[in-house]
């Protein structure tokens, strides 16, 4: 038996039994014939798929493994943990149960994986060794009878082959587990050979001799993005993800990503996004070879241009989102849009800087707060019931007047979404302290009806 699911091992029924002794244990078991042409083809389809959506630098690890390398794309998706967490989301969408691991090195990052991963977990590069010490042995990818010679010489772990001296282990086993423990380890490179799209446009500079200087790097850049530009317009596509990767003399790869709001070929603005993440790449002992890659290309649109001569042009910011896009990740750069709720934490949601505008609109009648706070804030407040706003309200340790207020605003609960909103509703309040400052506060319940609130205060927005 290859592979088994979690019904199945929850029944003790796991890889490597026969399946004549796990039918005996499961007479229901369903036992499908393996496919391994299958399994790879799907692996490698997963592979293309890692490569569009997360890193330039993407490889089968078979049998069922994939290893990305996200430098210089994990901004892309917020961060390395949130690149990760959407990663094993959007699989567990489409039927993969998967694990995965950040770490600094392959090794490491395979053992974690498979031995830790619940279903994730993130260590930072310098401690890749350190985490995978208490790991069994075959951990490291270890040839076929290596780790039962080494159980037999009473090693289990992985940190106690650290401990042992290297001489008499290479002597006994070759110097393939030691080459494995130094590639966990981050002593020794772990090449990947990344997979590529058939239908990849990209272009390739190869140098006579090794180069290193910034300034050269961004010379070649821009010769790249020229070539590329034309590749681009000779099939009326543009760009959306481009990938540079830097192969150097160690048989290492450096790359960077960026990724643009719409389909672009302008040359100045992607040398200028390119040549913005050259700071990352080390060209450690020197850079024999560039590619440029387009992994997400669309069809251009053309923007039309106004009949009228006197007509204010619509500005185009796509630029300026492109740019703090690839600096801070685009999942933090967004536009607040209405949405259809009359609850305030429900009323917004975030859109694409570029998207077009919607046809909700918020309520005019009652202004709403500049800044809207992330969770309601407790307060502690002092006013006659059922409908009279506060007099004073202490937030945050500071005690507060109230000068002018205006409300209440009632909001009901929206019963049709939650069941514990059917009797519940609020009553909202702007408030001005002495000192100028305004606060958008609310209160549980209309003060008569046990059933609508508990008439705890809260605070929940500040007007600019």
């Amino acid at each position: 038996m290859l592979a088994a699911d979690a019904a199945a091992q929850a029944l003790r029924l796991n890889p490597g039994m026969a399946a004549t002794q796990a039918r005996a244990l499961c007479a229901e078991l369903i036992v499908q014939d393996a496919d391994p042409a299958g399994d790879v083809a799907a692996l490698d389809q997963l592979a293309l798929w890692a490569l569009k959506t997360y890193a330039p630098i993407v490889a089968v690890d078979p049998p069922a493994g994939l290893v990305i390398d996200v430098s210089g794309a994990a901004h892309l998706k917020g961060g390395e943990q949130e690149m990760l967490d959407d990663m094993i989301t959007r699989l567990a969408r489409a039927g993969f149960a998967a694990q995965g691991a950040m770490a600094g090195t392959w090794g490491a990052a395979h053992a974690l994986a498979r031995f830790v991963a619940r279903p994730t977990i993130s260590v930072p590069s310098d401690h890749s060794g350190r985490s995978i010490a208490h790991l069994p042995a075959w951990a490291l990818r270890l040839p076929g009878g290596m780790d039962d010679a080494l159980r037999k010489m009473g090693i289990e772990t992985v940190g106690e082959i650290e401990a042992k001296p290297r001489a008499p282990l290479a002597l006994r086993f070759g110097p393939e587990l030691t080459r494995r423990l130094d590639q966990a380890y981050g002593r020794t490179a772990e090449p990947i050979e990344p997979v590529e799209l058939p239908e990849l446009i990209q272009v390739r500079r190869v140098f006579p001799e090794p180069i290193s200087a910034p300034e050269t790097l961004a010379r070649y850049t821009l010769k790249l993005v020229e070539a590329l530009c034309i590749g681009l317009e000779a099939k009326g596509l543009g760009a959306r993800i481009l990938d540079l990767r830097f192969h150097r003399v160690d048989n290492r790869i450096e790359a960077v990503r960026v990724g643009l709001s719409k389909p672009i070929r302008n040359i100045k603005t992607l040398t200028r996004l390119l040549c913005d993440k050259l700071e990352t790449v080390d060209p450690g002992f020197g850079i024999e070879a560039m590619v440029l890659a387009a992994p997400g290309a669309e069809p251009l649109t053309w923007k039309p241009v106004a009949s009228d001569l006197n007509q204010a042009a619509i500005p185009d910011v796509a630029d300026l989102v492109d740019t703090l896009a690839n600096r801070l990740g685009a999942g933090r750069l967004y536009r607040a849009a209405p949405a259809q709720s009359d609850v305030p934490e429900r009323s917004v949601r975030k859109l694409s800087p570029t998207a077009m505008a919607t046809a909700e609109t918020w309520p005019e009648h009652w202004p709403r707060p500049a800044r809207l706070l992330a969770h309601p804030e407790r307060i502690e407040a002092l006013a006659l019931l059922p409908d009279q706003p506060p007099t004073a309200f202490t937030w945050r340790g500071i005690r507060r007047r109230v000068k002018r207020a205006d409300g209440p605003e009632r909001i009901f609960g929206e019963w049709w979404r939650r069941d514990g909103e059917v009797d519940a509703m609020r009553d909202y309040f702007q408030l001005e302290d002495e000192a100028g400052e305004r606060f958008w506060v609310f209160r549980r319940g209309d003060g008569e009806q046990p059933s609508t609130g508990d008439l705890s205060w809260f605070l929940h927005g500040l007007f600019g």
